[in-house]
């Protein structure tokens, strides 16, 4: 599954950062596929549109694993990205989910904190309740903001951004996200995904100082359409 610059949904850009709604599917950065990644297709997209000689500066400032779709931000100056860096470290980036889940959580909203291993020979996430050697303290905050016949909907704010974190802790309440195989959902998605979008993000301009707050639409599918 590749980006060309046809379907590449740009939702913010300037001489700074451009933000994109990534498809499910595509890579961020460089992997071991060797597929293309994002950064490669908005490199060329620039270079394109402003018929950039030479080569193009694009820093890749946060990632979305790839079957997850949603909105990417990536620097157009090395300024910019140390800035974006920064700003992610100091949790000054906010960042909303929408999430499809089966089963619908006892609980309409709640707050989870774990300890999250990471096992990196197995690609997952492992969930702790208290701290075990080389775990990472994982929180974050959901809330039921829609219930469809097989389906729920949740909205999920991250406190920290933890590997496979929302996945690995929706699973352990025992609301795997549709698709999400790896994490006890019972079948995939057709297209390979899973039903997981980075929807909202709020933030300060890192140069401009102006307040950015952006949506990324939902892919087009008739479940998620019933979302919206």
């Amino acid at each position: 599954m590749h980006s060309t610059k046809q379907n590449l949904q740009v939702l913010f850009e300037d001489n700074h950062i451009i933000i994109i709604n990534k498809r499910a599917g595509d890579i961020t950065q460089g992997d071991k596929t060797g597929d293309k990644p994002l950064s490669d297709v908005v490199k060329e997209y620039v270079k394109d549109k402003y018929n950039k000689p030479g080569n193009v500066f694009i820093g890749t400032v946060h990632r979305l694993d790839r079957p997850t779709s949603g909105i990417v931000i990536f620097a157009r100056t090395s300024k910019a990205l140390e800035r974006l860096n920064k700003m992610l470290r100091d949790k000054t980036i906010n960042k909303t989910y929408w999430a499809l889940v089966k089963k619908q959580p006892k609980k309409e909203s709640d707050n989870l904190i774990d300890f999250l291993k990471k096992d990196t020979k197995k690609n997952k996430s492992f969930v702790y309740k208290k701290e075990i050697e080389g775990s990472k303290k994982a929180t974050l905050h959901y809330k039921t903001i829609k219930k469809l016949d097989n389906y729920t909907l949740l909205e999920i704010d991250l406190e920290t951004g933890r590997h496979h974190q929302i996945r690995t802790q929706l699973s352990y309440i025992g609301s795997p996200i549709k698709g999400d195989l790896k994490y006890g959902f019972d079948r995939s998605n057709k297209d390979g995904s899973i039903s997981l979008h980075a929807r909202k993000i709020e933030f300060i301009h890192p140069v401009s100082k102006e307040k950015i707050a952006l949506i990324a639409p939902t892919p087009d599918d008739v479940i998620w359409n019933a979302c919206n």
